[in-house]
């Protein structure tokens, strides 16, 4: 599924207009969006649930619209592709160099924890570091965007279920994580989900397991990979995730990290206030986001955390 005008393929974005989210086709080449509030789309949620009746008008309105109806991407801000998902569904020890790293033997089934909707910023966004942890770690990801709902979707059928993809920062406060043998807490600090900055629909992308994958703080590249290191890949991931639940328009799966996180380094390498990070991936984009100190005050006797 996808939509393309005159060759020229359409991204799938979110961006802040009048102090409110709309939804839009971004023209990467000519740096210009289409809102779809013109078709009464109110959210790309709501344009990915409507299937192909939204790209069917999406194409018809395209065809038609003129240069100075569109919005030039430099006057607008860009938000997570989708604020709120339904579901984050992450997959933990998903690369093989992640896993030796890691000194953990190869998953036999998917390693599957999930983050909280509230922790989701889009690209330039600034991830804040709580003060509740020291060890907060970055993590570079190839996320599939759910188009079609469906459970028990066949591995042969996972294409059918597929809206696009788009570029993920499973950014991770690591010992909160190591603390517990639930990982989903540590994962959702507010800001610790950069995603963006749009979808890529399936037809620009014809295999997401041959895809560059990397991160850089400044101008240190620490992950550098592609992704058909994944173990589990993309049809045997939608399979076993829909055994087990319904997957609903709009659900994000990130598909794991390869080696270089921070833990694993030797010396062990921390976010810090002042990094700006930049995940990059291949035919899809770049992903940057700074980091800042946190100025919350803690109470007196503060949490376990």
């Amino acid at each position: 599924m996808g939509l393309s005008v005159g060759g020229i393929f359409m991204r799938v974005v979110s961006f802040r207009q009048n102090e409110r989210s709309v939804p839009g086709l971004l023209d990467v080449a000519q740096r210009a969006i289409f809102s779809l509030n013109c078709l009464g789309y109110s959210s790309v949620l709501e344009f990915i649930s409507a299937g192909r009746v939204a790209w069917d008008e999406g194409r018809v309105a395209l065809a038609a619209v003129k240069p100075s109806d569109m919005l030039r991407l430099e006057a607008v801000q860009l938000l997570a592709p989708i604020e709120r998902p339904g579901k984050i569904l992450c997959v933990g020890l998903n690369y093989r160099d992640h896993a030796a790293e890691s000194k953990m033997q190869l998953p036999q089934t998917p390693v599957i924890f999930t983050k909280f909707s509230t922790a989701i910023i889009g690209h330039h966004a600034n991830v804040v570091l709580p003060k509740a942890t020291s060890q907060p770690d970055y993590e570079a990801e190839l996320a599939i965007v759910i188009g079609k709902p469906g459970r028990h979707i066949a591995a042969s059928d996972w294409q059918d279920h597929v809206f696009g993809y788009t570029i993920f920062n499973d950014v991770t406060a690591r010992d909160i994580q190591f603390s517990t043998s639930q990982w989903s807490l540590s994962k959702s600090f507010d800001t610790f989900a950069p995603m963006g900055p749009a979808i890529v629909t399936t037809d620009e992308i014809s295999d997401p397991h041959a895809l560059d994958i990397r991160l850089s703080i400044g101008s240190e590249i620490l992950q550098n990979s592609n992704t058909r290191e994944l173990i589990f890949k993309a049809p045997e991931l939608i399979a076993y995730l829909s055994s087990v639940l319904t997957l609903e328009a709009g659900d994000i799966i990130s598909t794991g990290t390869p080696a270089g996180v921070g833990f694993a380094r030797s010396p062990q390498r921390w976010l810090l206030p002042g990094d700006i990070m930049t995940v990059e991936i291949e035919s899809i984009g770049a992903l940057i986001n700074p980091v800042v100190a946190s100025t919350e005050t803690l109470p007196i006797e503060a949490p376990l955390l």
